[in-house]
């Protein structure tokens, strides 16, 4: 009993501690679709893509799109987008995201993504600029 015990625990650590393959789709669909409502400068559409709380944050989509101009020029008028890992941290997904700007300069973007009742939303982006081995 003992055994099977830990068996279970086991199994269902791994299943809980790890992102699944079917949700790296999903999540890597809506970051490519908001970087490419950026690109066209639809920033209703890319707006959409963020969680309520960004939403919040920021009350329209134009103040959005104006943060993300200045603050977030790599993702606005990005040159080429990789798609990293998904990873669960403190219990939170976040996709890393590879960005080579306009310049040649590379970008690791940090997604941290949501589930809500009309699927996936951006919830928070960090940026790190990338290593010299990243590429």
């Amino acid at each position: 009993m003992k055994h099977l015990l830990l068996a279970f625990c086991l199994i269902m650590g791994l299943g809980l501690g790890h992102p699944s393959r079917a949700q790296e789709e999903p999540i890597r669909a809506v970051i490519s679709a908001q970087i490419a409502a950026f690109e066209a400068d639809d920033f209703d559409a890319a707006f959409a893509f963020a969680s309520p709380t960004i939403q919040g944050m920021f009350g329209s989509a134009q103040r959005f799109g104006a943060m993300v101009r200045t603050g977030y020029p790599m993702v606005w008028r990005p040159d080429e987008v990789t798609f990293l890992a998904l990873d669960q941290r403190d219990g939170l997904l976040w996709q890393d995201v590879l960005v080579r700007d306009r310049n040649g300069a590379l970008h690791i973007l940090e997604y941290q993504m949501e589930q809500g009742p009309t699927g996936w939303k951006i919830n928070a982006v960090t940026i790190r600029r990338a290593t010299a081995g990243t590429a």
